[in-house]
């Protein structure tokens, strides 16, 4: 069985549910249909009566079976205000004014437990859905900093079939400062724990492999593995290291001798920057025929996730199984 297809199975199997915000989209109508169709979740689709019906007459199909909420007429409106009002010490008239958006109100029902996780970002920028996100949902204990992961699945590696590796950050943080990178690494340790059917081995990626250089960068990167050790004393981590030494055994023996858990075997890529690991993504994807899932936001305290606002009907589906796969 394939990565996807476990992804799909675990979905399946849960039977949850995944709210998407932008029910005007017809790819979003189109992804709420397969997603009750073939089992995978059960969506609930924001937006007024009439922007629904007319994205679901537009590529003929019906909403009958599916969980619809219009936000400002919902019976959750004034309760939603209240948790909102009450985290965020505002007046309850502005307090409902923002859960009446539907990325607040689609982050309200995940706080509250009226639906497990939250996709959105096809009319969104990413900047506002990880606003929302934080604002509702709130993030994981001890992070501080949201980013993203992308889950890149090689057709072949190492003589490995399918196989997975968490690549981080590639699509949030421009420059983070050795504490943002250590929350980054922390919270892909996490999302590869929830994803990947082994142990999370991170590789802090530099060009610079245990000192063979000395700059400014290098200490970046030795800095953020202190806190890293510090606040998670039994992760397996290593840094600063080379990306051919991270994930090649063979390179690992001649540049790493002590018995590195992490040296050869990296199945997480925390990149120093966004520059490197947006660039390293698309590389792999494109000249190693990888496939590149996501991103998916991470650090935050239940699953979510951003699209691109070109994504297609299959890329929400996938997004969505990925997504509940990590509840």
């Amino acid at each position: 069985m394939s990565s996807m297809e476990r992804f799909f199975e675990i979905a399946k199997s849960r039977q949850l549910s995944v709210v998407l915000p932008e029910g005007r989209d017809e790819r979003v109508i189109a992804a709420a249909r397969r997603l009750k169709d073939e089992g995978i979740a059960a969506p609930i689709v924001l937006g007024t009566t009439a922007e629904i019906a007319a994205a679901a007459q537009a590529i003929g199909t019906t909403m009958d079976d599916i969980t619809t909420i219009d936000p400002v007429g919902s019976d959750r409106l004034e309760a939603y205000a209240k948790i909102y009002r009450q985290r965020r010490d505002l007046s309850h008239g502005v307090a409902r004014r923002m859960v009446k958006r539907p990325l607040y109100f689609a982050g309200m029902m995940v706080a509250a437990g009226d639906a497990d996780t939250l996709v959105a970002g096809i009319d969104s920028p990413t900047t506002m859905v990880i606003q929302a996100g934080v604002l509702t949902i709130g993030l994981a204990e001890g992070i501080t900093t949201p980013s993203s992961f992308f889950l890149m699945i090689l057709p072949e590696f190492q003589g490995q079939q399918d196989k997975p590796f968490v690549f981080a950050d590639c699509a949030v943080n421009v420059a983070p400062s050795p504490s943002e990178l250590a929350d980054i690494a922390l919270a892909s340790a996490a999302s590869a724990g929830r994803l990947l059917d082994e142990l999370p081995r991170v590789a802090l990626l530099s060009f610079s492999t245990r000192g063979s250089a000395a700059h400014a960068y290098v200490d970046h990167i030795t800095e953020a593995l202190d806190i890293i050790r510090q606040r998670v004393p039994n992760l397996s981590v290593d840094g600063e290291i080379q990306a051919d030494a991270a994930i090649v055994p063979a390179v690992a023996d001649r540049k790493i001798n002590d018995g590195s858990p992490v040296a050869g075997r990296a199945n997480v890529l925390v990149f120093p920057d966004l520059n490197s690991g947006n660039i390293a993504y698309k590389l792999t994807q494109y000249l190693a025929g990888a496939a590149a899932i996501g991103p998916f936001l991470q650090g935050f305290a239940r699953p979510i996730s951003d699209l691109s606002r070109g994504a297609s009907v299959d890329d929400i589906v996938t997004t969505s199984a990925v997504c509940l796969a990590q509840v």
